[in-house]
């Protein structure tokens, strides 16, 4: 589970520092930095995937996305006594990304690279520093690899022996050296990062991949864009948590009845057969909210839970009646699987908040810059970045 995330320098975030429970909710007004949060997040599960660099050349490049305030808010900014203003960086700045959690913590930091002569990516960024290591906060005997510019270390006794002298600027350590029997701490931590999930906006309008009917087979986890839906749903029926099905169509809406129809051609279509109505209604014509909570509900109820599960804004097209049900589906996955959730419905923060597990972050934006309403320093949670960082 992770305890804690930080951020350095990625667009309205400065500097950040978030303690995260097995159910975290983030809510905040708009523009008060929950999407950059959000996006942070998924960048940092891009050095798993081997896509770091190129996500953020599909956010605009290093540049547009790092921190565009001053390098220090002073008191009289803060007081208004003096615009918020700056001149040039004081300090080479990296977007720096991290977390702690249980039994490993890791950081990157991400900056712009020396120019090479005759080449066209000298605006790509390069990973300057990795590092993986065993305890909350980084300290240099808790260290169990390191990765500074092309040099890969791994802990071997109380020093460190040479994994790589060529690591490629432009990849994680986790692209190339991720070994099982040679790094087993790097190894565990990509696989890990890897099995995070993350789900906003599912389509549905009347393209949607959704609404369709698709070939189907066992899927224990819903695609990000829906397009297996009734075959995760049949899934669930037949290996999870059949009664939990139930449940959550119940308590959305009572007296109906999901049905699933297979076609001789192996096609799967979901439909709904509501109360009062002489036919279901199959998925082409349900509406965006009903389809978005089914949705919802294939993606918690999985028979095989993540270790991270993200939820951005879930709330959307839903209809407010519906938001305390998903508040009681996303409580029940939080016991099997650690999940974050963006959202400002106070309908659904409201059912949330009843969890004893909830720890409910709040975010605002004075003078441009994202902070957690009413954290003090001795209410961050503990964090260092790693030396050279």
């Amino acid at each position: 589970m992770l305890t804690a995330f930080a951020i350095e320098n990625y667009r309205s975030i400065r500097s950040l520092r978030i303690p995260l429970g097995p159910l975290t909710l983030i809510t905040g007004g708009n523009g008060c930095g929950k999407s950059n949060l959000y996006r942070a997040l998924r960048l940092l599960a891009e050095t798993g995937q081997g896509g770091v660099v190129t996500a953020l050349a599909q956010e605009g490049g290093l540049l547009s996305t790092m921190w565009a305030g001053p390098d220090e808010i002073t008191g009289g900014m803060r007081r208004g006594e003096v615009a918020v203003q700056g001149t040039g960086r004081n300090r080479h700045s990296r977007l720096k990304l991290g977390f702690t959690g249980e039994p490993f913590s890791y950081a990157i930091s991400l900056g712009m690279p020396e120019p090479v002569p005759r080449s066209v990516f000298n605006l790509d960024p390069e990973v300057k520093r990795e590092s993986i290591w065993s305890s909350s906060r980084w300290r240099p005997a808790s260290e169990l690899v390191s990765r500074q510019g092309p040099l890969v270390k791994s802990r071997e006794g109380r020093g460190f022996r040479v994994v790589s002298q060529h690591l490629p600027a432009y990849d994680s350590m986790f692209d190339q050296v991720a070994d099982i029997q040679a790094t087993p701490e790097l190894f565990a931590m990509r696989e890990e990062i890897r099995r995070w999930r993350f789900y906003d906006h599912f389509r549905t309008d009347p393209g949607a991949p959704a609404r369709q009917a698709h070939i189907g087979s066992r899927t224990p986890v819903l695609h990000h864009d829906g397009r297996d839906l009734a075959a995760a749903l049949q899934t669930i029926r037949e290996v999870g948590d059949a009664q939990g099905l139930d449940e959550a169509i119940h308590r959305a809406f009572p007296g109906s009845r999901l049905n699933i129809e297979i076609s001789a051609d192996n096609r799967f279509t979901l439909s709904l057969l509501q109360p009062g109505m002489l036919r279901p209604l199959t998925a082409a014509e349900l509406s965006d909210g009903t389809l978005r909570y089914l949705l919802l509900t294939a993606a918690l109820l999985t028979p095989r839970p993540p270790n991270l599960m993200v939820l951005n804004e879930p709330e959307t097209s839903l209809h407010p009646d519906l938001l305390p049900a998903l508040g009681q589906l996303i409580i029940n996955a939080s016991v099997h699987s650690q999940v974050w959730v963006i959202s400002h419905a106070p309908r659904l923060i409201a059912a949330l908040e009843k969890s004893s597990d909830c720890h409910s972050i709040e975010l605002h934006k004075p003078h441009g810059e994202t902070e957690v309403l009413g954290q003090s320093m001795l209410d961050e949670p503990p964090w260092s970045w790693p030396a050279g960082l």
